[in-house]
């Protein structure tokens, strides 16, 4: 397929490689142009704006960071509807049910299909080609996507309403906020209590605690005290946010998403938007007063 894709962050540069990879052609465009050169160097064509994508190629893929960049890029001044080819536009950015909606009856005056298409599974999943993917749209249309979204990952048709495919992938995100705060929380009590943080990884992993926190972050980014994962702070706070309001406006009285929210509003104002979503543990350690892992853990001070 001929695809046009914008957004060359730490998602979607590994999509599109793995798209060129797979034998198609891409067109891209990212205001980062050290990110389009590395592409264009292999075999990607370079272009100058998300217009420009759209007047290359019927199918445009986005991989953004915001709401806003989503519906500018999607729907704004020199954006993937003004351009003279697009007739669809896949979103793989997470910006909840009532965004995708709006940006689907924005696009559908111009007879552009939008396709909700989240992906779950971190930087990790983009490079393996392991992501979960999440689709809502059309199905003739997903029958049509579905050999190149197979290329970046296990595919999903959640249904044809807009917006399905986002509340599903909120509901993932919120059970991996829950799974990071939670399991931080247990490991500084046992930690608090004397434990080794290592032997109670291994322990959790080897029983009913297990969750991919225990499995993937803890062992790779906390107790080496790296806070690499490849995830921000800030798009963690983000998907909570939007579950929230998604279960808000669903009438839902959710008395752990509203405890693990008020956890993540902690973290960012703690860390910064910027940091790490592996950072969600140092709060939790910084009031209980010990550190998890590395050669310092232990009581602080120790």
């Amino acid at each position: 397929m001929h695809i046009g894709f914008i957004g060359l962050g730490n998602m979607g540069f590994p999509m599109v490689r793995r798209l060129i990879e797979a034998g198609h052609k891409l067109f891209v465009f990212d205001t980062r142009k050290e990110a389009v050169d590395k592409l264009v160097a292999r075999g990607a064509t370079a272009a100058t704006s998300p217009k420009d994508v759209a007047d290359q190629v019927e199918t445009v893929m986005a991989s953004l960071p915001s709401l806003q960049a989503s519906l500018e890029v999607a729907t704004g001044a020199n954006g993937v509807i003004e351009g003279s080819r697009a007739k669809r536009f896949i979103d793989l950015s997470t910006v909840g049910s009532t965004m995708a909606a709006k940006i689907h009856g924005l696009l559908a005056k111009r007879d552009i299909v939008q396709i909700d298409c989240p992906v779950s599974g971190g930087v990790g999943g983009a490079e393996k080609g392991t992501l979960a993917v999440m689709v809502s749209g059309p199905k003739t249309e997903f029958e049509l996507l579905k050999p190149a979204l197979d290329v970046i990952g296990k595919v999903f048709f959640i249904g044809e309403k807009p917006g399905a495919a986002q509340t599903m992938k909120l509901a993932n995100n919120f059970l991996s906020a829950t799974a990071i705060v939670a399991t931080s929380e247990a490991v500084v009590m046992g930690v608090k209590a004397g434990l080794d943080p290592a032997v109670m990884i291994d322990v959790i992993n080897a029983g009913s605690g297990m969750n991919t926190a225990s499995r993937d972050k803890f062992p790779r980014s906390v107790l080496p005290r790296t806070f690499d994962f490849g995830f921000a702070t800030g798009l963690m706070v983000k998907d909570v946010r939007l579950a929230l309001e998604e279960m808000k406006q669903l009438g839902l009285s959710m008395e752990v998403a509203d405890a693990v929210g008020r956890l993540w509003e902690t973290v960012i104002s703690a860390e910064g938007a910027e940091s790490d979503f592996t950072a969600a543990i140092k709060p939790i350690e910084k009031k209980a007063g010990v550190v998890v892992g590395g050669a310092k853990g232990g009581l602080a001070g120790k």
